[in-house]
């Protein structure tokens, strides 16, 4: 038994010196390039590094890319090095004490930020089963961050065998893409691109779009082989002058001879009324002027030159086409397929987030109308000065929030006290002006307007001209993300909500209270709700401060994402008065019909013009225009006798 054994241990023992060996032996040879590396010519050095699976070359290229590996000058050996304070502590590369030296006996090697990047994405394949999950995941970045086909396989080899099922779903994703790009099989590669189907994410389109670049290029004849990804007829689907253009970058033809250019030429070689034998009458025409100027490139006098007529018959004696810069077609044809089924779900997606904007655009709008639809509806008021109660309920949490720092706490409190403060205001506006002008519409636009105008300039007064921050609670902070493509942010979900709300508000107001009774008798008919005991004056009242207090509410919600200023208010009094006018004037259902058609068709505008903003804001008005000459009444009428009001 001995006698076999024997052999095996020997054979052991022998593998190990002569690993070790080969790593000294590569470093010796190669201490020039490791003493003086430059990123361009080590990376093949520390790829035969890794290639000797000697276990000392991970703790040799850890010690190179972090400064601590040096160079004995007196035998030329690679060490492992620390600074002391009398010079340098030595270990060998597999760990084993070395002793000490001075400092000027150790040449420490210091690579630059280059050299320990590809040291770093060499040592990947070291740490990628490393018993750390910090540095299994520090390896995966790595080589996303500088991918290369050494690393495919090390990264296959660590999947089995990884414990963590985040960790080992990024190894799989990272290999499916190492897979499109270094993978020599075309069979793995097709099913690397097919397992992508469907994935719409940034970096699988990333992925996949290289794997279709063409590069467009001019020939005698196609050339067998070619990937191709298009033919092209000059004049259709490229420009005569720019395949021409591709065919002198190609060398495949002379330069163009432009016309000023051939008549400078011949003129300079104008001699004994004649150019080259040709005779100066003849010049007058242009088939004249080129026989001149090919007797003269026949006679080397001048470099040759296309004419018009050797231009078209260059186009027509070659081919034109797009290429794939991948020569495999397999390859391209699936990448072609995936991308295809990405982009349809790609615009479905764009379709949901555009959706969900516009419903997130319609509930700023439906709560920046709802007070003026009761306003208005009601007392058919039209009150220019309902975009300033949005700015003073802005202003009120604001203030809230110098008083208590607590974000949440501080919008709870703000709400009410917003409703109060605007409440009040709008009480005070219809006491004092608005009920002396009751059926004289012009004269209460005039003066709303110029209340408006007051507002603004004593905010500015109050808190300056520059916009105030209102912040929103952290719980409120980023959005919800279901991938790449669709999103939503917290305050425009909370926005929506609060709609919500206030539309179950309105309605249990309306139809289950007193109050919402009488709102309603007034508005159907003024006359016989005084005939039945009801004051209008006291309703019209309370009416206009309910509708200016849900817009100071509505000023503290849109104060959240937009610049709090004196302005506020009147960015959106227009879209405030369109959302009543299309859904339908004294209507809570229209004004929220109003809302979501505003907001839709305005989202809808700006994709489809993304570039400019005014444009988009006037097809909605010219939209919005011609809507009404078809539905003067709104999207939902009011109905009874005030319908003819």
């Amino acid at each position: 038994m001995l006698r076999f054994l024997l052999p095996l241990v020997m054979a052991a023992c022998l593998a190990l010196p002569v690993s070790a060996q080969g790593l000294a032996d590569l470093l010796t040879a190669e201490r020039a390039q490791i003493e003086k590396p430059s990123r361009q010519t080590i990376g093949p050095v520390i790829d035969a590094i890794v290639a000797t699976g000697d276990p000392a070359a991970a703790a040799m290229l850890r010690a190179w890319a972090d400064r601590g590996l040096g160079l004995r000058k007196a035998d030329g050996a690679f060490l492992r090095i620390a600074k002391t304070a009398d010079g340098w502590a030595l270990t060998t590369l597999e760990g084993q004490d070395a002793g000490t030296a001075a400092k000027a006996d150790i040449v420490e090697l210091k690579p630059n930020a280059g050299v320990r990047d590809l040291i770093g994405a060499a040592l990947v394949q070291f740490t990628l089963s490393d018993p750390d999950p910090a540095q299994r995941t520090r390896a995966l970045e790595a080589i996303a961050k500088s991918p290369a086909a050494a690393q495919l396989q090390p990264l296959r080899a660590s999947i089995p065998a990884e414990t963590d099922a985040a960790l080992k779903a990024r190894k799989e994703r990272l290999a499916t893409f190492l897979t499109l790009q270094f993978e020599p099989d075309s069979a793995a590669r097709v099913a690397a691109i097919e397992s992508l189907a469907g994935d719409t994410s940034l970096e699988a389109r990333a992925a996949l779009n290289p794997l279709l670049a063409t590069r467009r290029m001019a020939a005698a004849a196609l050339p067998a082989g070619t990937n191709l990804a298009q033919r092209l007829t000059p004049g259709r689907d490229l420009t005569e002058a720019a395949a021409y253009e591709l065919l002198v970058a190609s060398d495949l033809a002379p330069a163009r001879l432009t016309l000023q250019g051939q008549k400078d030429t011949l003129a300079a070689h104008l001699a004994d009324g004649a150019v080259a034998g040709v005779p100066v009458a003849d010049l007058a025409t242009q088939a004249g002027r080129d026989r001149a100027y090919e007797a003269l490139e026949k006679a080397g006098t001048v470099p040759a030159a296309a004419t018009e007529a050797e231009v078209k018959s260059a186009l027509a004696a070659h081919v034109f086409y797009d290429a794939f810069t991948e020569p495999d077609p397999a390859v391209t044809s699936a990448a072609r397929a995936t991308l295809s089924s990405i982009e349809t779900r790609v615009g479905a997606m764009t379709a949901v987030d555009l959706g969900l904007d516009a419903l997130s655009l319609a509930s700023i709008y439906f709560l920046a109308a709802i007070g003026l639809a009761i306003t208005f509806g009601v007392m058919r008021v039209i009150n220019m000065a309902h975009g300033e109660f949005i700015m003073m309920g802005a202003y009120t949490g604001y203030v809230v929030q110098q008083l208590i720092p607590n974000y949440t706490v501080s919008i709870i409190v703000a709400l009410p006290l917003a409703f109060a403060v605007t409440f009040a205001a709008g009480v005070a506006m219809e006491r004092l002006v608005i009920r002396h002008l009751y059926k004289r519409p012009l004269e209460t636009l005039l003066a709303t307007f110029g209340i408006s105008i007051a507002l603004q300039q004593i905010a500015k007064n109050i808190f300056g001209t520059q916009a105030r921050p209102l912040t929103a609670p952290a719980w409120l902070d980023g959005a919800l993300s279901l991938n790449d493509i669709v999103s939503i942010s917290y305050i425009r979900i909370a926005i929506f909500v609060l709609a919500l709300l206030f539309l179950a508000f309105f309605l249990w107001l309306m139809k289950r209270t007193r109050l919402g009774l009488e709102v309603r008798a007034v508005t159907q008919n003024p006359a016989m709700a005084a005939s039945m005991g009801i004051d209008p004056d006291r309703i019209n009242m309370l009416t206009f401060g309910i509708g200016s207090g849900i817009a100071g509410i509505a000023g503290v919600a849109i104060g959240l994402f937009a610049k709090v200023t004196s302005e506020l208010g009147s960015d959106y009094i227009v879209q405030s008065f369109m959302t009543v006018v299309v859904g339908g004037v004294g209507n809570i259902w229209g004004a929220l019909a109003g809302a979501a058609m505003i907001g839709g068709f305005q989202k809808v505008i700006e994709w489809l013009n993304p570039s400019n903003t005014l444009a988009a804001q006037t097809y909605m008005i010219l939209f919005i225009i011609l809507f009404i000459q078809f539905r003067p009444r709104g999207i939902i009428a009011l109905k009874g006798r005030a319908a003819g009001d």
